[in-house]
């Protein structure tokens, strides 16, 4: 079936599903609920909350609204999706037996999901074991392949992290099942009355503004700013009602940035004055357009950031697990190995359930196919309002990154995938 026809009959069940007279999300379980009370005060006393809403430091503005929809349901990649099966690591509960031998280890679980074990701290972050990333379980972006590590095999678990309440990253049936192993939850302001509403006890949730700390043990989770929008109701009635952020996991030996979804801002300079320099960082790096360069980043404008921040190591995230863009799913890895080595950031691109320490990440091998994708020099995606210094500064990441031909075994050495 062609990529436009499926995008067609899953955007046309969403609107006939408003249009039947169940848009009220308030209402309706998967969807959540809005904040009150105590709750709702505390957000509106928040500098991020401007005229009824979060709002991000630097404005957000998106493409034309007919020109976007024109190319969601007949543009796109005929390979945003995968043809064949994907080579994933299966893993088991006995696998995380034995603690990471440099204290700091990260098992990339697919999209946004992963397990850092950081000094004796467990912590899941965005878990998603869902089979769609939607408000139904009938229709929507399905996953490529089941979750390499099965969530009754999880190791013990400290503590979950949320970036925001988009259903690729706030995951209705995972909550219920994380809620009833007794986690605590931290999460930026807004997302409590989410989890309040699924059966989070109050006492578990741990909601946080931009640069609000929170210690457990000897780890500090801190959220930080990001650049990006939340909601979860089909007809956007509760767009920004709740905050989006990136996270920094740090002990005295080692430290974590997570970027959550986000486009280009300055304020990653900042996070790496504050908190930084990172062993690591996680950074979103597919799901991009120029239509919409203000939400996210794009390969070249991830490496960028890694650099802001001070990342010793980038590992790519949110890509190659759901079909939620134009682009061909390959696409942002390929993007990201042919700019990386002429960047000079140092890169790790673990498959679907694969661990990486970052003191010792693993060579680059190829474990996608090869597939046809757009090389940045025919697709700049720069966010809007950057200074002339940013803006030239991501516009050589495009340059550099211009290469097509050979796609990665051009650029580096790759080891056969096992």
């Amino acid at each position: 079936m062609a990529i436009f026809t499926k995008r067609r009959l899953a955007v046309g069940a969403l609107l006939l599903f408003a249009a039947g007279g169940l848009s009220l999300s308030g209402a309706w379980t998967t969807t959540g609920a809005r904040a009150k009370g105590a709750r709702l005060e505390r957000m509106q006393a928040s500098p991020q909350w401007r005229d009824g809403r979060f709002r991000n430091a630097l404005a957000r503005h998106d493409g034309p609204y007919m020109k976007m929809m024109k190319e969601w349901f007949f543009g796109g990649s005929p390979d945003a999706e995968p043809s064949t099966a994907l080579s994933v690591q299966g893993r088991s509960k006995a696998d995380f037996d034995a603690p990471p031998q440099s204290g700091l280890r990260i098992t990339w679980l697919g999209h946004s999901t992963f397990l850092v074990e950081i000094d004796g701290h467990n912590i899941l972050v965005d878990p998603v074991w869902g089979e769609r990333t939607s408000p139904l379980t009938w229709v929507g972006p399905k996953r490529f392949y089941d979750p390499p590590l099965p969530m009754d095999a999880l190791p013990r678990v400290d503590a979950v992290v949320i970036s925001h309440d988009h259903y690729d990253h706030l995951d209705y049936p995972s909550i219920i099942a994380l809620s009833a192993k007794g986690v605590p939850f931290y999460v930026p302001l807004g997302i409590g009355a989410h989890l309040e509403f699924w059966g989070v006890p109050a006492d578990r949730i741990h909601e946080h503004d931009w640069w609000q700390e929170s210690l457990l043990g000897d780890l500090t989770l801190a959220a930080v700013p990001a650049r990006h929008f939340s909601g979860r109701s089909m007809v956007m009635a509760d767009q920004d009602q709740t905050l989006w952020a990136g996270w920094v996991l740090k002990t005295e030996a080692h430290r974590v940035f997570y970027s959550g979804d986000t486009a280009m801002f300055p304020g990653f300079e900042e996070i790496g004055q504050r908190h930084g320099p990172f062993d690591v960082a996680l950074i979103e790096t597919g799901a991009y357009d120029p239509l919409w360069a203000d939400v996210h980043l794009g390969p070249e404008q991830a490496l960028v950031a890694a650099q802001m921040v001070g990342a010793k190591l980038y590992m790519p995230v949110h890509w190659g697990c759901f079909n939620l863009a134009l682009h061909s799913w390959t696409e942002p890895i390929e993007r990201v190995v042919a700019a990386a080595p002429r960047m000079g950031v140092p890169i790790a691109v673990p498959r679907p359930g694969e661990s990486v320490e970052p003191s010792n990440p693993p060579q680059v091998a190829r474990w996608w196919p090869e597939t046809r994708w757009t090389p940045a020099g025919e697709k700049l995606v720069m966010s809007s309002g950057l200074s002339e210094e940013l803006a030239a500064r991501v516009r050589r990441a495009h340059e550099v990154a211009d290469v097509h031909a050979g796609g990665l075994d051009a650029v580096v050495p790759v080891a056969a995938a096992e």
